[in-house]
Order: structure tokens, then sequence, then C-alpha cells
């Protein structure tokens, strides 16, 4: 386990070194001058060379990228254009919020989408199946724009059920993970309810049947553990496009997570913080893969040999 553990690893940091030469090419990737973005064409020459030469965009490329590099090592992602602020503070900020939101979206994903797919794989073809079947691709068929702002109008402002926006207990968490986990739990739905219908076909599901085992027995015990695999493959895809999606639905619920910061940063053309929140995002993404990938080894230790 320590040698797969070890191999994962070293085989995540040319991923990591990729994500952040991406971040760092942003800028020069992006048509035009970065410098009339943030400032506007009709900005003075003088404040604009100012501007460029805070950036160090007046240097070579490789010394931009070197003067990158060393700043990441010490923490620093610079100071925001538009508060002053440390960009590093504004992130550690905001990013609790943000883990917190993807932490509850997952817990309702896969809260909705466990007994959704056990129910539908356990009897196919049956009124139950087509029922979690049109839940699934309802969820599915809802973007977050959507289903924010009808969750809202009925159950805070119909029902007062939920506050509207904010940050604070369990009762402003319910309406934005739900919003941001629908989606996934389809996901989830439909991929669980496939495997399982896979593996009730293998023969040692029927040696098991032979032998005089339940179906629940059969279906919990020995199907799930073995369809347990695809699921945390997708599980952990969709865990880090949560982080996506969380730019939407912390603006429509005023959430104060890095979604809703990045977008800000982008309004008030703001680049040091775009690159730092776009970082840190990414960084997140490869982090959540990792450990999905660590997790496989511990789930199937067939795979600790062969990868």
């Amino acid at each position: 386990m320590r040698r797969y553990v070890l191999r994962r690893l070293l085989l995540a940091v040319p991923t990591v070194f990729g994500v952040i030469t991406l971040v760092f090419l942003l800028i020069h990737l992006v048509p035009g001058d970065p410098v009339d973005v943030m400032l506007g064409e009709t900005a003075r020459a003088a404040d604009k060379v100012r501007l460029r030469h805070q950036l160090g965009l007046d240097r070579p490329l490789p010394v931009q990228y070197a003067r990158y590099l060393r700043h990441l090592a010490a923490a620093d992602l610079g100071r925001s254009l538009h508060s002053g602020r440390p960009v590093r503070r504004m992130i550690v900020a905001r990013y609790p919020a943000t883990l917190e939101l993807a932490a509850g979206a997952l817990l309702v994903a896969v809260l909705l989408a466990a007994p959704l797919g056990v129910i539908a794989a356990a009897r196919p073809g049956s009124p139950l199946d087509a029922l979690c079947r049109g839940v699934a691709i309802a969820g599915a068929s809802m973007p977050n724009f959507w289903l924010g702002p009808l969750l809202i109008l009925i159950f805070a402002i119909a029902l007062e059920w939920a506050p509207v926006s904010g940050r604070g207990g369990l009762q402003h968490l319910a309406l934005p993970a739900l919003t941001l986990g629908m989606g996934m739990a389809a996901v989830l739905t439909r991929m669980l309810r496939a495997t399982l219908l896979d593996r009730l076909g293998d023969d040692y599901i029927r040696t098991a049947r032979a032998k005089g085992a339940s179906e629940p027995r059969v279906l919990l015990t020995h199907a799930l553990r073995n369809a347990v695999l695809p699921v945390v493959t997708v599980l952990g895809l969709q865990a880090g496009a949560l982080l996506a999606g969380a730019i939407i639905t912390e603006t429509i619920f005023a959430w104060p997570g890095i979604g809703r910061l990045t977008l800000l940063a982008i309004q008030t053309r703001d680049y040091p913080l775009v690159q730092g929140c776009m970082l840190v995002i990414a960084l997140t993404y490869v982090i959540i893969n990792l450990c999905t990938d660590l997790l496989y080894g511990v789930i199937d230790p067939r795979l600790r040999g062969t990868r």
C-alpha cells in the first residue's frame, strides 16, 4: 500500500506543475492586453506603464515565470488591485465557506443517490424504477441558475422555512447544498443503477442466490460492494466539478465563498485575485481526484500492484 500511495503522489507532481503553468500562462493567452482589460483602453499611458510594471508584465516571459514560481513557493499570491489586501488572506477567509457548501452538496447527493439507485436496480422495469429514473432525469435537467431561485421562492419566501441568503447554520446551508447537489445526485443515481444491474448478472451473484442468500443480502452485501468502484470514480470527478458549480450557486444565495469571490474579481478586473482563485480551485480539483485515486487502493486491493 505504501508503494501504491507513493506512486500516485509522484504522478500527481507533473499534474500540479501543469496546473500552475497553465494558470500563469492564462494572462498571456487571453486576447488583447490584460492591462487594457483591467484599466480600460481610455486609461492614461502612465497608469498603464505603472500597472504593467507592478504586475511584472514588462519583463521577459521566463523571468516572469521564475518570479511567479518563487512567489508561489513563499505562498505569495500577490495583492488585490481593488482592495490592496493580500490575495492569500482573501482566499483563506473565503475557502472554508466553499468547502462547507461542497461538503453539504456532496452529502445531499449521496443521501439522494444511494437509495434511489439501489431501489431502481432492485426492481428494474417496475414503476419504482421508472420513478427513480424520472427523479434522476429531472435533477440532471435543472440547472443551478434555475433551481436556486425556484427553491428560494418556495422554501424561503412562500413557506419561510429557510433564509433567503447568507451563511450561518444548517438552515442557511440547506438550500444552497440542495441546489448544488441535485445535479450530482442525478449522475450518481444513474451510475449506481447501471453498475448494480451489471453486477447482478455475474456468476458470483447467481452462486450467492443458489446458496440461499436473501435478495437484500445479495444486493447490499455482494453486488453493492463490487459496484462501488465506478461510482467512486464519478463521485471524485463530480466532487471536483462542484467547485465550478459553486460560482453560480454562491452568487444566487450570496454565499461568501471562493466562487463568489472569483466572480467579484472578474467584475472588478482584479487580475491577481482572479489568478489566485483559479489556482486554488484548480489545485483543489487535483487534490480531490488524487484522494479518489488513493481510495481505489483501499476499496480494491488488486489495483495496488497494477497501477
